[in-house]
């Protein structure tokens, strides 16, 4: 199944996590990071590793601390190696030698390293963005931290993150990377502006979205799910293409290639795969 929602939770609050793993969330983060206060970095961090001792139904990710940090190198010992680890969210990853480091420092103790996502919050970040991507094969994905990099980059208008937003769609495909996900809606209330949100990341060429709070996410699903008109556009194109060898144009003007067909199996793939 295509991950459309990305639920964070808090590290060092055992009963958030325990909440988020049953909200109905793709992905349950675990958050060292951010989240969690500096005096309380150990105990996320012992929580999360007990948690990990088994699989959960649910994916769970976990964003360790800085990579050049104090608690980093600490939270990648701790837990890479756990059978309920199922990725490793890395933040504001500046070259692609943070990268390489953290697979070469994770993979002796699993036997190969765990799935690792970049997440890229500064201008240089941005930059390197599809050096970073490529940097190595336990990579399985980028994706932005937006409030950082809108400190970083002195903005005061959303509108002024869409470049960056599009250098990584564009990085992560040219890299063979999934979609990347969207950065998250950081106002729980504000429904509309979330389901507006998404719908201009789903044009920008985003897939699903990071969320902070579990009633975020039936929001994201809406905007992210093909609709009922959606669907049914992509079941003629593919019948057309199935039918004809070759471009042609259907009865209402609409031009069908190879191209137009491979875009319309997308969409059949996300919508059948929920």
């Amino acid at each position: 199944m295509t991950p459309l929602t990305w639920l964070y939770a808090p590290g060092d609050r055992p009963e958030v996590v325990a909440k988020a793993l049953v909200s109905g969330a793709d992905v349950v983060v675990v958050d060292l990071e951010d989240a969690v206060a500096p005096d309380r970095k150990a105990y996320a961090r012992e929580a999360t590793a007990e948690l990990l001792t088994e699989p959960h139904p649910v994916p769970v990710h976990v964003r360790v601390n800085a990579l050049d940090g104090p608690h980093a190198d600490t939270d990648l010992g701790a837990l890479a190696a756990l059978p309920g680890l199922s990725g490793l969210r890395l933040p504001k990853v500046t070259s692609p030698g943070q990268i390489t480091r953290v697979a070469e420092h994770t993979a002796p103790a699993a036997g190969g390293a765990p799935a690792l996502y970049a997440l890229l919050e500064s201008a240089l970040g941005v930059e390197r963005a599809h050096t970073i991507a490529t940097a190595h094969p336990a990579l399985r994905g980028i994706a932005l931290g937006e409030a950082d990099l809108r400190a970083d980059l002195g903005l005061r208008e959303d509108s002024g993150l869409d470049w960056s937003r599009s250098r990584v769609v564009v990085a992560a495909r040219a890299a063979g990377l999934p979609a990347p996900p969207q950065s998250v809606h950081p106002d729980i209330r504000d429904l509309d502006g979330l389901a507006a949100g998404c719908a201009h990341g789903r044009a920008l060429g985003f897939l699903g979205r990071a969320a902070v709070h579990p009633r975020q996410l039936p929001v994201i699903e809406r905007a992210y799910l093909p609709t009922a008109q959606e669907i049914e556009e992509a079941e003629r194109v593919v019948k057309a293409g199935t039918e004809h060898e070759g471009a042609l144009a259907l009865p209402d003007g609409t031009f069908v290639d190879t191209a137009v067909v491979a875009a319309a199996r997308r969409t059949l793939s996300l919508a059948r795969g929920r």
